[in-house]
């Protein structure tokens, strides 16, 4: 028997790690067949307008080229529960990349050929794909993404800021960002028996099998879609993509397999990314810090296609105490692609944004950064009054300063030098919404004494299947080896998506839910177990039903070391730290891995990454990986990820918060406050590359 105690947190080893490295591990684009079919998608080349004509002929005498779908001859679709999946529906161009055409071959070779080959008539109407500040479509909308009211006002904020004799007035601007996940978005669809089978790079193929229902009208039970195995996604991946719709129609319109995966350079138009924001953060405070008005203002864009709101001032309402606030977003529908969830949406972009105001706070007053964080704790979470169920960013932040040696640092800019290296130092703090969601699980033992548990979750690189094994093994009292683990299909029981920090808490509640029923049923079991074993299965729908009466949230404290180089503008990052809240961790080896990973991508949104709109030809100019620079392994310096112990008693059975996107939240703030403590510059427009700095150095 097993010691739940030591099972749970343990650094068990991912137990999918040897297969993906040794390339067994097949993920959607490997389920072909003899008889599949590669689609090419053939993109829009106009910003906006209509299709007037479509010639094939050429495309069609392209040596292996079997069918090319176009508006006019493929498979109509019932109404979409998202309108990006209306593809090849109707003449329109919502936006350039917008699929118009798709080519089917025999060989992928030939079916990229082929769409070389289709010529497109277009007429075009005027396009605007800027945002400005002033821009006059924009408006504020009822909600943003994730439900949050899209403006909440406590006091009179603007008031309280004008009378306060501390201010802080500061726009702070984020150029879109783009999720470029290892695997590319990839379905491969197949008929047999009127039975549709789709294996779909997803983070949640329920969601999948669902959309594909209502599009195709289908019964739900005629379609299976499985994503065992998925190359990332941080949000690309969380709702259903174009790929998949038009693999399965293609698939029903040929009557063979058929394989679509996007080029790297069609993502950008076709799977989402973080929409740009500019950001207005208005701070008032008294002399000694504390604050009395907090105001953040967004504007972002949307597409025309549908309405997604980065909820980029929402962090705002959940960091400081204050008891004047004003937090707002405003929109503007453009004709661009459509914008959608990439890691920590709204808390990446907008806690950038106010930890950097923070910063310029605690400059204007001569206070160090840790402690104005520190005077402004708030003691419930201010917007909602609720108190919280645990909130320790005061421990992070104090834990953080002394591992990192923060307090030996000399707060005057730009007095740190290393040769032709300016040095720096910089703190932000992070949070994150405890999100959960209703799921089912099965638990089964069998006669030879092991245990299987079933659940629709999907594994993105996460460690899904073994965190889920060792909550199961806590409860039955085994060892983790001994739990087999199923997921990746819509056939299991259903589970939400791997999106929102929220898979482990959700999944991991039915399993653990469904493995506690199971341990009473066996209690209750005399004699042998039948040949089938004995099995239950439980779901979490009453308590997800359940609104707490707690605030919930993750909390943490980064810190970075940056040296520029005062000659070129270069900045490199020589130390991150981060220390996090995170409730009961689960096992200390993934979750370390999903810390590091968050901070390595917030390195890059602060250092490389950044996507500009071409206002003449209305595409994202950075479109591959050789203009859109992520970091690499020369990027990555020492980088420290620790937690403190959280004993949360309101959140799960496991006591356990997401993980997942915290590492991000405050990543580029503490590395933006970092290079400017070391050049005295405060830039406040990512990503900051040397053609920023440079005006500012000696």
């Amino acid at each position: 028997m097993s010691d739940s105690t030591q099972v749970l947190g343990a650094p068990v080893v991912r137990r999918e790690g040897r297969d993906k490295v040794t390339g067994t591990a097949r993920y959607a684009a490997e389920h072909t067949s003899p008889d599949c079919l590669y689609g090419w998608i053939v993109p829009a080349t106009v910003p906006t307008g209509r299709v007037t004509a479509i010639r094939t002929a050429d495309a069609l005498a392209v040596p292996g080229v079997h069918t090319v779908l176009t508006h006019d001859n493929a498979p109509r679709l019932e109404e979409t529960d998202d309108p990006i999946l209306a593809v090849l529906q109707g003449d329109r161009v919502p936006h350039r990349g917008w699929p118009v055409a798709l080519v089917l071959a025999e060989s992928l070779e030939s079916a990229r050929a082929g769409a070389s080959a289709v010529y497109v008539e277009y007429t075009t109407t005027g396009h605007d794909v800027i945002l400005t500040g002033d821009h006059p479509g924009l408006y504020t909308p009822e909600e943003a993404n994730g439900g949050h009211p899209g403006l909440r006002e406590r006091g009179d904020a603007m008031r309280a800021f004008e009378a306060a004799p501390v201010r802080i007035d500061a726009t702070y601007t984020l150029h879109g960002l783009h999720n470029h996940p290892m695997e590319p978005h990839a379905s491969t669809a197949r008929w047999a028996d009127g039975h549709l089978t789709v294996h779909d790079s997803s983070q949640g193929s329920t969601a999948v099998r669902n959309s594909l229902a209502t599009a195709l009208g289908l019964d739900r039970d005629r379609i299976t879609v499985v994503s065992e195995h998925v190359g990332g996604g941080f949000g690309s991946k969380g709702t259903p993509r174009p790929q998949s719709v038009l693999a399965a129609m293609a698939a029903r319109h040929t009557g063979r397999t058929v394989q679509l995966a996007l080029p790297r350079r069609y993502m950008a138009a076709i799977v989402g990314h973080r929409a740009p924001t500019l950001q207005r953060v208005r701070l008032g405070a008294d002399r000694d810090g504390v604050l009395s008005s907090v105001s953040h203002e967004i504007a972002t864009q949307t597409s025309r296609i549908k309405e997604f709101v980065e909820q980029a001032a929402v962090p705002a309402r959940v960091m400081y105490a204050s008891p004047h606030s004003r937090t707002e977003h405003r929109v503007a529908a453009l004709d661009v692609p459509s914008p959608s969830w990439m890691r920590a949406p709204g808390e990446a972009s907008g806690m950038y944004a106010l930890e950097s105001a923070m910063d310029e706070l605690a400059c204007a007053l001569g206070i160090d950064p840790v402690e104005l964080r520190l005077r402004n704790e708030p003691p419930a979470e201010p917007d909602s009054g609720r108190p919280f169920s645990s909130r320790n960013l005061a421990a992070c932040l104090t834990e953080g300063a002394g591992r990192f040696g923060w307090n030996d640092r000399d707060p005057r800019p730009a007095v740190r030098e290393d040769g032709p290296w300016l040095l720096g130092t910089g703190v932000a703090s992070a949070t994150y919404p405890v999100l959960v969601s209703k799921a089912a699980a099965s638990a089964q033992a069998a006669p030879d004494g092991s245990y299987r548990v079933r659940v629709n979750a999907t594994d993105i690189g996460t460690g899904a299947r073994t965190v889920l094994a060792q909550i199961a093994a806590s409860v039955l009292g085994t060892d983790p080896e001994n739990v087999q683990v199923d997921i990746g299909s819509s056939d299991l029981p259903t589970a939400s998506v791997a999106g929102g920090s929220s898979g482990t808490a959700s999944w991991g509640s039915a399993v653990h839910k469904a493995a506690t029923a199971l341990v009473r049923r066996l209690a209750e079991h005399t004699g042998p177990l039948p040949p089938d074993g004995v099995a239950v299965t439980a779901d979490t729908g009453e308590e997800t039903a359940q609104e707490s009466p707690y605030a919930r949230h993750a909390f943490g404290a980064h810190f970075a070391e940056v040296a520029v180089d005062s000659l070129t503008g270069e900045v490199r990052v020589r130390r991150l730290l981060g220390v996090y809240a995170a409730g009961r961790i689960l096992n200390s080896r993934t979750a370390r891995s999903q810390f590091i990973g968050g901070m390595v991508m917030g390195l890059g949104m602060a250092l490389t990454e950044g996507s500009t709109m071409d206002p003449a030809f209305g595409d994202f100019t950075e479109s591959d990986l050789a203009s859109y620079h992520v970091p690499s392994c020369a990027d990555v310096p020492d980088i420290q990820a620790h937690w403190i112990d959280e004993d949360d008693p309101h959140l799960n059975p496991m006591g356990s918060k997401g993980i997942g996107e915290i590492g991000i939240v405050g990543t580029a703030a503490a590395i933006g406050n970092a290079v400017r403590h070391a050049t005295g510059a405060r830039l406040r427009e990512l990503p900051l590359t040397p053609d920023k700095l440079l005006p500012y150095l000696p």
